[in-house]
């Protein structure tokens, strides 16, 4: 699949301005993709705010949430009725030409994927989320980049929910 240009530009600038949040209602997006993954109906969102994920009992939120103020964790783990959930969370800060080829690596990977969602945002190339999601096991995994060209920075989340 390859990129969607997307005419809105982005509301946060940077992994400090990102939020994590479990719960949360359905937020206006840019652009949606409905699949089904190891028996799982998944939902990947792309927000002006970065992203959203829907699959079984979890709805993931990390974007810019007024009035959460708690950052973006490094790691969360939580269970829900019959499932183990686990968020993993990195911020990369990189050099001018390491970002850029860590970016192309992202967009490489989204275009091979059979089951991706990336939208570009206005101003630069290298302003993208992207969201990939896999089976895994008993459950499914995904993966999220949000790329910052102002900063270079890059943040990867990595999610892992799973029968019990």
């Amino acid at each position: 699949m390859s990129g969607i240009a997307l005419t809105t530009p982005y509301l946060d600038t940077g992994a400090e301005q990102l939020s994590f949040a479990l719960g949360r209602p359905a937020r206006e997006a840019l652009a949606v993709r409905d699949v089904s993954v190891g028996g799982l109906d998944v939902q990947l969102r792309l927000l002006g705010a970065s992203h959203q994920v829907f699959a079984g009992p979890v709805r993931e939120t990390v974007a810019c949430l007024p009035g959460v103020e708690d950052g973006l964790p490094e790691a969360v783990a939580q269970e829900f009725a019959d499932w183990t959930y686990r968020f993993d969370a990195r911020v990369r800060h990189c050099a001018e030409a390491e970002f850029a080829e860590h970016v192309a690596e992202v967009r490489r990977r989204a275009d091979a994927h059979p089951r991706a969602l990336y939208g570009i945002f206005p101003g630069s190339p290298d302003a993208l989320t992207a969201l990939t999601v896999d089976p895994l096991g008993a459950g499914i995994r995904w993966r999220t980049w949000h790329t910052y060209p102002q900063s270079r920075q890059i943040v990867a989340t990595r999610t892992r929910l799973e029968a019990r």
